[in-house]
């Protein structure tokens, strides 16, 4: 109730600030469509309590569009004040008002449509080229496909799954890399969503590590579905791949949060290269979170591959990631070590993406 009690309260906000400075046909509309949100988002925040698959899924997926749109119909509506704000200062004309409150829900419904367009459309490739210092000839053009952030569920399933295996696979990689945040609900719900996976292909294999959603929806019973696909899982471990007598070194870490749900899980670098050949040609990390970035550093990895900000997913929330996160997407130096940060290949929560597109990364190892 009280998720319903906020939903309302927020809405009313909006609706006291806008309603009053529309013309009536428009006010009408407005208000019909604030009443019915300040129901839907709470209600597909909580989908599964009120219904079982399918429903609670098409309940989720129309609440979570009513979260993203409010969510920027919220964000304009804060601007608006700023520059009424800004007008009054300035002596600006009385109808400021009147003239500012129509595109509040004009921008808001055009933004979320055009974010959800952005989400039906499979994640694009990004080239990336990362030198490292060192790096023998023989893995010199080394390639790794990686995907990040899937979120399946509600509104992500099998079909758009299976686009991206078969656009990871078109780039014929020598590794594939899923750093986290695959799911966001049980196997026995969302496992035939995410089987796609197991056609990954690539000259060395698919690899995982979790993400902190894993441990939402239950991560022992992921890890082995994961393992069940043909997928290795590396938590705090690594492998090694040969090629013409070098050495890449690949590890991964457990979510930097996981220990808060498994106190084995607690996230360790140093761990993840423990027996690791000490003269590799290159040390490369699968990391969920930017945030481990430090301690791989200081562990001596040369690349570390992550996802979990969404490069913020749309505006403006591409700007606060940042305060949470070192680094927010793209990439990034930090001492000697490289940072990759994907924008995700799915979304989180509202199937909206707008400023900041889901993506397919292809990074090539370079001689630095």
């Amino acid at each position: 109730m009280r998720l319903f009690f906020l939903s309302g309260l927020l809405h009313l906000l909006i609706g006291l600030r806008l309603l009053a400075h529309l013309p009536l046909p428009g006010a009408i509309a407005l208000g019909l469509w604030l009443l019915a949100s300040a129901v839907l988002v709470p209600m597909g925040l909580t989908a599964r309590r009120w219904a079982r698959p399918p429903r609670s899924d098409q309940l989720a997926g129309a609440g979570l569009f009513a979260l993203g749109l409010f969510s920027s119909q919220f964000v304009l509506t804060l601007l608006r004040e700023l520059v009424l704000l800004a007008g009054w200062l300035a002596g600006a004309p009385a109808g400021l008002a009147n003239a500012t409150a129509p595109w509040v829900p004009l921008l808001a419904l055009a933004a979320t449509l055009v974010g959800f367009l952005n989400t039906r459309r499979t994640a694009r490739v990004k080239q990336v080229d990362v030198p490292i210092a060192g790096l023998p000839a023989a893995l010199q053009g080394f390639t790794i496909a990686q995907i990040s952030d899937l979120h399946v569920g509600p509104t992500i399933r099998a079909r758009y799954i299976q686009r991206i295996v078969d656009r990871v696979n078109a780039l014929e990689a020598d590794a594939v890399a899923i750093t986290g945040d695959l799911v966001d609900g049980p196997v026995h719900e969302l496992g035939p969503h995410v089987a796609p996976l197991s056609g990954l292909r690539s000259r060395h294999g698919s690899f995982f590590v979790t993400g902190n959603h894993e441990y939402y929806a239950g991560a022992a019973p992921w890890l082995a579905e994961v393992r069940r696909l043909g997928i290795r899982v590396l938590l705090n471990e690594h492998v090694v791949i040969e090629r013409e007598g070098s050495a890449l070194v690949l590890a991964g870490v457990t979510d930097f949060t996981a220990h808060h749900f498994d106190a084995t899980h607690q996230s360790d670098p140093d761990a993840a290269l423990a027996g690791a050949p000490k003269h590799a040609g290159a040390k490369v990390l699968l990391a969920h979170q930017p945030r481990s970035a430090t301690a791989a550093e200081q562990a001596g990895f040369d690349l570390q591959l992550s996802g979990h900000t969404h490069g913020g997913q749309f505006l403006p929330w591409v700007f606060f990631v940042r305060f949470q996160q070192p680094f927010t997407a793209g990439l990034h130096r930090l001492g000697r070590l490289w940072v990759y940060v994907s924008r995700g290949t799915g979304y989180w929560g509202p199937p909206k993406r707008f400023g900041a597109p889901s993506e397919i990364t292809r990074l090539r190892l370079v001689a630095g």
